[in-house]
C-alpha cells in the first residue's frame, strides 16, 4: 500500500489482510494530517499583552481590568467551572454573593477543592483543565495547585501565547472586540497600536445595535453620531459612519453579533428596528467593505444573574429567519453558528440553499464531545468539505490547548469513518487530497469565504 493511493481488495485470504493494513494505513494518514495542520481560530475571546492582563504574575504588573487572561487561577474560575461548583455546594454554605467577594485565588482554590478533589473531575470542563496542564508539561497526578500557581508565575504572558499556539497548533488567533465594552472600548481610544500583533485578528462586535436601540442609540448619540430612537435617514447616515470609523480603527477582519433565540427577520418589508438596523445600516457597510457579518445565535442572557457570566442559557432560534437574510441580502455574506442542538440539522440544510452562508463551529452548550462528534458527522453528510467545523470559543489563552486537543480527536474520528466510507466504493484519497481537505476546514474555508467578493 502506498499511502498517497490508498484502495480497498474486497478478495478474501490475503486480500482481506491487506485491505485491513490499507484501512489502518489510512486511519494513520487521517489523523496526522489533522493533527499537523495549522488552524486559524475563526471565534475566542483572548487578547494579546497590549491589552493588559489581571495575572498577577504578569511582567509588566497586573491590570484589574486587563482583558488577557491566562493562567491557573483563570481556568480554574472559568464561568463553565463556576457554574458547575454552584451546582455541589449548598447555598446555606456558600451564597453566590459570599463567592463574588472572594479574591480570584480564593476562588480557585474553592473550584479545585469541590470540583477536583471531592469529586472526579470527569465533566469536560474539569479534563479540559487537566489535558491543558499535562500538555503544558506538569503532572495533574500531582494534584498540586500551589506548584501550578508558581509554574505560571514565572511565565512571560507575551511568551505564553507562543507556547500555548504552538503546543495547540494554532496559527493565528481571532479576538472578539466589543465596541459597546467601555473597558475595551477605551484602549482602542487611547493606543491606535493595541491591535496590532499579528498573532491576532481584529472582530469587531456591536450586540446592541441589533439586540436594543434604545441602548445603542443613545451611546453614539454620546459618542458623536447623533441617532434618534427611530431610524431616520441621518440616523442610518450616522449609523454607518460608526461602523466604519471603528472597522478601520480596529482593522475588523468581520463584524459579529451574538443574538437572542427570539431574534426573527420576516423580510424587506419587516418594520422591527432590528430589522431596519440590519438592513440599511449593517448590511450596506459590511457590503461597501467586502466583510462578512458573523450571526451568534441562541443564548438567553442573564437567566440566573447570581452566576454572572455563567447565568446564561439556551434557546432556540429560528432557522428560517437566516435563510430569509441570506435571501434578501445576496451581496452580503453570513457566518452563522446556533446554540441548541435541536437547531443545527436545520442550519445546515439552510447553508445547502445558500452559497452566501457559512456554518462553523459548535458553540458553547453544544462544545461537548458528544455534540460536537454528531454535528460534524451530520455536517459533512449534508455539507462535505464547505463548513467550519469548529472555532474555541475560548476565554483563557491556555484553553486554546485543550479545546484543540480534544476537537481534533473528534473531528479526525469523523474524517476516518467517512474516509473509510469512499475507500470502501474503490475510490482512492491521496494523501495530498486528505491534506487539502482537512485545510480547507481548519484554515482555508474561513480565509476563502472572508475574501470573497
Amino acid at each position: 500500500m502506498v499511502a498517497s493511493q490508498l484502495q480497498l481488495d474486497s478478495a478474501g485470504g490475503a486480500g482481506a489482510d491487506a485491505a485491513t493494513e490499507q484501512m489502518t494505513a489510512l486511519e494513520s494518514l487521517v489523523r496526522r494530517a489533522v493533527r499537523e495542520q495549522p488552524v486559524w481560530d475563526f471565534h475566542t475571546h483572548l487578547y494579546p499583552p497590549s491589552f493588559g492582563t489581571p495575572f498577577s504574575g504578569a511582567a509588566n504588573g497586573a491590570d484589574p481590568k486587563g482583558l488577557m487572561l491566562w493562567g491557573i487561577d483563570e481556568l480554574l474560575t472559568y464561568h463553565y467551572l463556576v457554574a458547575e461548583v454552584f451546582r455541589v455546594v449548598p447555598a446555606r454554605q456558600l451564597p453566590y454573593d459570599d463567592f463574588w467577594r472572594m479574591t480570584k485565588s480564593e476562588q480557585a482554590d474553592h473550584i479545585w477543592k469541590h470540583l477536583f478533589l471531592e469529586r472526579s473531575p470527569i465533566s469536560e470542563a474539569c479534563r479540559g483543565v487537566l489535558t491543558t496542564l499535562q500538555r503544558l508539561g506538569l503532572d495533574p497526578g500531582d494534584r498540586d495547585l500551589q506548584g501550578y500557581r508558581g509554574w505560571f508565575a514565572q511565565q512571560d504572558p507575551n511568551r505564553q501565547i507562543d507556547r500555548v499556539m504552538e503546543i495547540a497548533g494554532v496559527s493565528r488567533i481571532t479576538m472578539t472586540n466589543a465596541v459597546f465594552d467601555d473597558n475595551e472600548r477605551q484602549r482602542w481610544l487611547e493606543n491606535q497600536d493595541v491591535g496590532a500583533d499579528s498573532r491576532f485578528a481584529a472582530v469587531l462586535r456591536f450586540d446592541p445595535l441589533l439586540c436594543d436601540w434604545p441602548h445603542a442609540a443613545a451611546r453614539l448619540t454620546e459618542w458623536g453620531y447623533p441617532v434618534g430612537p427611530t431610524l431616520d435617514d441621518e440616523g442610518v447616515e450616522q449609523g454607518r459612519r460608526f461602523l466604519r470609523d471603528w472597522i478601520s480603527r480596529t482593522r475588523a477582519i468581520y463584524c459579529a453579533v451574538s443574538l437572542p433565540p427570539e431574534f426573527l427577520y420576516d423580510g424587506m418589508e419587516d418594520s422591527r428596528i432590528s430589522s431596519q438596523v440590519l438592513r440599511r445600516i449593517v448590511a450596506p457597510v459590511l457590503e461597501e467593505t467586502n466583510m462578512p457579518l458573523a450571526l451568534m445565535i441562541g443564548s438567553k442572557r442573564g437567566v440566573n444573574p447570581q452566576l454572572r457570566d455563567g447565568g446564561d442559557m439556551v434557546g432556540l432560534a429560528d432557522v428560517a429567519s437566516v435563510a430569509r437574510i441570506c435571501a434578501d441580502l445576496p451581496r452580503n455574506r453570513l457566518f452563522c453558528t446556533m446554540l441548541a442542538r435541536e437547531n443545527q440539522h436545520e442550519l445546515a440544510v439552510a447553508a445547502r440553499k445558500f452559497r452566501n452562508l457559512m456554518v462553523f463551529g459548535c458553540w458553547w452548550f453544544v462544545n461537548n464531545p458528544s455534540l460536537i462528534d454528531e454535528i460534524t458527522r451530520m455536517r459533512v453528510e449534508l455539507l462535505g468539505v464547505s463548513f467550519i467545523p469548529q472555532h474555541s470559543d475560548a476565554r483563557v489563552l491556555d484553553q486554546l490547548i485543550y479545546k484543540w486537543d480534544h476537537s481534533r480527536e473528534l473531528i479526525a474520528n469523523v474524517l476516518v469513518d467517512k474516509y473509510r466510507d469512499v475507500a470502501a466504493t474503490g475510490w482512492r484519497p491521496t494523501e495530498a487530497e486528505i491534506r487539502r481537505d482537512v485545510r480547507l476546514y481548519f484554515h482555508d474555508n474561513m480565509a476563502n469565504f472572508l475574501a470573497s467578493p
